[in-house]
This record gives C-alpha cells, structure tokens and sequence, in this order.
C-alpha cells in the first residue's frame, strides 16, 4: 500500500495527499481506503488504543488523487462541513482535457443527474453544477489543454462531466473519455480554506506525479 503523504497535521485536522486509485472512504469492494491509510497513521504514530475518530468532509473520485483535509474531532468536522457546504473552502483542479478550449477562461454551468449505474448526465432534471477553468497551456502535438479548475459545487463526476459534454473530455478518463488504459489527468492540486479552531488560513499545493499525461506539460 502507498505511503501515507502528510502535508499538516495537528489535534484537530489534517491533510494528506490521496494517492491515484483509492478509495475516500471504505465501501462494499472492501479496499483499503485513504480514510483507513489515515487511521492507521495515528493509531500508530500516537499509540492510541481502540478506534481512532476521523471525520471525512469531502470526497475525491477514487481514480483523481490530490491534496484532502480530514477532521480529527467532532468539532472541527462540523465546522469544515458547514465550510464546505458554504462554498468557504477553495478547491482547485488541475486537468488535461482533449482539444483546444474555445474560450481561456470561462464558467461551465450546468445541471448533473446521478444514474442508476454510477455514472452521471448532463440532464433537466439534475442538480445545478458550476465550475470555473482557467486554460495554463496547450499542446498542439498531442492536441490537448492543460486547466487549472476552481469547483464551486460537487457534484458527482462534475469536472469529468462538464467537460466531456463539451467534446473535452479528460485524458485517461475511462468512463467519459477514451478507453486507453492510463491513469486520469485529474488532480486536486490546491486547498485553501480557514482553520476550525485556530481561525488561521491553510492553504496548501501539491503537484502530480510526472507520469502519464502530466509528462506533456511543465508543471
């Protein structure tokens, strides 16, 4: 299992990188989850006895890795909650979308319906989803964009979505994109938000890998 990458830590929060292809928390495959990597984490590194809490304020698609912040007391859960639910947490993406972009910046608006599969539509009957980008580089050889992505709703698959109802589709994307077998050009590469207790703001940056896809741009 991957080695547990920990930007910040204290009694009350703190905040990893979750590796490519694990899960946010546990479900019914029974895969070791980012949430387990972190309880363990403790458990060892404090010697606490029994289970150790940790409260998930937010998710990552188990394919994208990228920077998460955990709650380690009910009280700073609440509050990251409520900063989250309030659009009060800044989350940015960077992605690798096929084609050029019509527009260097631009705000996508639209509305997004979980289907009974898994998978998630642009339909009428969705809920409201807005996400702003911002085109860094584009690369003509392999015909594609380099986005960093600000989310101002989670929805589910909402960046892979709103992009490929556009025809830009993410590189590696094997739900919406083409099947070819590499890993998603989709990274949660910034987290700024205010400290539950402290008041202090956090912010933190972590870029992905050089592997795959983000071979094609400098980062």
């Amino acid at each position: 299992m991957n080695k547990l990458e920990v930007l910040y830590e204290d009694n009350h929060i703190i905040v990893v990188v979750k590796p490519y292809n694990v899960l946010s928390q546990g479900d019914s495959t029974g895969d070791t989850s980012i949430m387990d990597m972190v309880k363990s984490y403790i458990k060892e590194k404090y010697h606490k006895p029994g289970n150790v809490y940790l409260g998930l304020v937010h998710r990552l698609d188990r394919p994208v890795g990228g920077i998460m912040v955990f709650a380690r007391s009910s009280k700073a859960a609440s509050r990251l909650t409520k900063a989250f639910n309030e659009h009060k947490i800044t989350k940015k993406y960077l992605a690798i979308v096929h084609g050029k972009m019509e527009k260097e910046k631009d705000t996508l608006v639209d509305k997004i319906e979980k289907t009974a599969d898994g998978n998630s539509i642009i339909s009428a009957n969705g809920k409201e989803a807005i996400l702003d980008y911002e085109v860094l580089d584009y690369n003509k050889e392999n015909d594609c964009s380099l986005v960093s992505i600000v989310l101002k709703t989670g929805r589910h698959h909402q960046i892979r979505v709103q992009f490929a109802s556009r025809g830009h589709y993410l590189l590696g994307d094997q739900r919406y994109g083409v099947l070819d077998n590499k890993q998603i050009s989709l990274f949660s590469y910034y987290l700024s938000f205010t400290h539950p207790v402290t008041k202090e703001v956090l912010e933190f940056k972590k870029m992905p890998l050089k592997k795959d896809y983000w071979t094609i741009f400098t980062l």
